[in-house]
């Protein structure tokens, strides 16, 4: 059986549930109910027109659940409204169905599991495996957050611009379980591109693309980090920044910048750089001035201290970092640094000769990283720098 036709037809197949009158969590159900029948039947015996196929089941699967509810006999005028099997419906409605599971009304982990699932057709067992919690809590997640948006109206205008923090969302996750996040995403962006003519959203297929050409070489063999400036750029992969830069260059000519723009284009031009040495720093911090000018986004702004430091010098960065400590020197009202600021520090330092304060740094740094590792990475560029002091 084809799973990733099954995929890429659930989010049209609810869709058309949705617009018949069913509420979004009955409907979410029943397309569930008639993809365990797919899994069951169509290996013998596939149908000719798998969508029909799939709606015909999906709605008789929503009919007898509505029948045998006693507390929605409200809708038994739409019951007997069955429509005649035959060829499903032209219209598309999947991008209504975007606009659902990133309703401002959810949480951002909750519109990120109901895209996984409505969307892009998961199980909730595969996303709970993607997100490392037990499959129990991340049901209790979905149900909730189909309880939540059952009552708004399909045809509501959407904000595209939280359905694409919504898909950034998924896509930084990477990979994990039996399912790649970050290919997730891309496919999904994609199906969202071709439903919706907007510079953003062709800005962030770019992003993405230009991220994951570079995956292969983010790690080595044995799991530790790779910088982007000790990757092997010969092992990238050509078409997908080919590709990202192709439809980042058409999204930047229509005039309508936006983050997403901006953000592709930085990383256009250090996946455009033949070796390390010759990035284009001078222009990158151009676009993180764009950026700034966008977002104001502290993190955005940590980032251009680092990009003034290599276009100007370090003490030029380390002049930008005072600025942003000055302005926004912590993530939390409690006084925790920055997600990076230390070790961003270090780096200038490092950079600027400073070798005794930036091992220190290096080593808070390892103390504050999000995961293992960055903490290893971190805590090997401390030992480096002390090595080099004794000796």
């Amino acid at each position: 059986m084809n799973e990733a036709l099954i995929r890429s037809l659930t989010p049209s197949v609810l869709a058309v549930l949705v617009r018949r009158g069913a509420d979004f969590a009955a409907a979410e159900d029943a397309v569930q109910d008639a993809l365990v029948e797919a899994v069951r039947g169509w290996p013998a015996d596939p149908p000719r027109d798998a969508k029909g196929w799939l709606v015909t089941v999906a709605w008789r699967k929503f009919l007898d659940a509505t029948r045998s509810d006693a507390a929605r006999r409200r809708r038994e005028d739409r019951v007997d409204e069955e429509p005649a099997p035959g060829p499903a419906p032209a219209v598309d409605d999947t991008l209504q169905l975007y606009f659902l599971c990133a309703h401002p009304s959810l949480t951002p982990s909750s519109a990120v599991a109901l895209t996984l699932r409505a969307v892009g057709g998961l199980t909730t067992r595969q996303i709970a495996q993607a997100y490392l919690v037990p499959e129990a809590t991340m049901a209790q997640r979905i149900s909730r957050a189909k309880r939540t948006v059952s009552d708004v109206r399909f045809d509501q205008p959407g904000d595209v611009a939280t359905v694409l923090r919504v898909l950034y969302l998924v896509f930084n996750e990477g990979y994990s379980g039996d399912v790649d996040l970050s290919a997730e995403a891309i496919r999904l962006t994609r199906q969202l591109a071709a439903r919706v003519d907007h510079p953003e959203v062709a800005g962030l297929l770019a992003l993405m693309l230009l991220h994951h050409a570079r995956r292969a070489t983010r790690t080595a063999p044995d799991g530790s980090l790779v910088p982007l400036a000790e990757q092997d750029r010969g092992r990238w992969d050509t078409a997908s920044i080919a590709e990202g830069i192709e439809i980042l260059q058409a999204a930047l000519a229509r005039d309508r910048l936006g983050e997403f723009q901006a953000q592709a284009a930085i990383a256009a031009l250090h996946a455009d750089a033949p070796t390390v040495e010759e990035t284009d720093w001078v222009q990158i911090l151009e676009w993180y001035d764009e950026l700034v000018r966008l977002t104001d986004n502290p993190v955005v702004r940590l980032n251009r201290a680092v990009a003034v430091g290599e276009a100007d010098g370090p003490r030029a960065g380390l002049a930008a970092l005072a600025e942003l400590n000055d302005s926004s020197p912590t993530s939390s009202s409690r006084g925790s640094p920055m997600p990076r600021h230390t070790a961003v520090a270090a780096y200038l330092h490092e950079r600027d000769g400073d070798l005794a304060t930036a091992a220190r740094l290096y080593a808070e740094a390892a103390h504050q990283a999000p995961n293992l590792a960055e903490r290893d990475y971190l805590t090997r560029q401390a030992a480096r720098l002390n090595a080099l002091r004794r000796g």
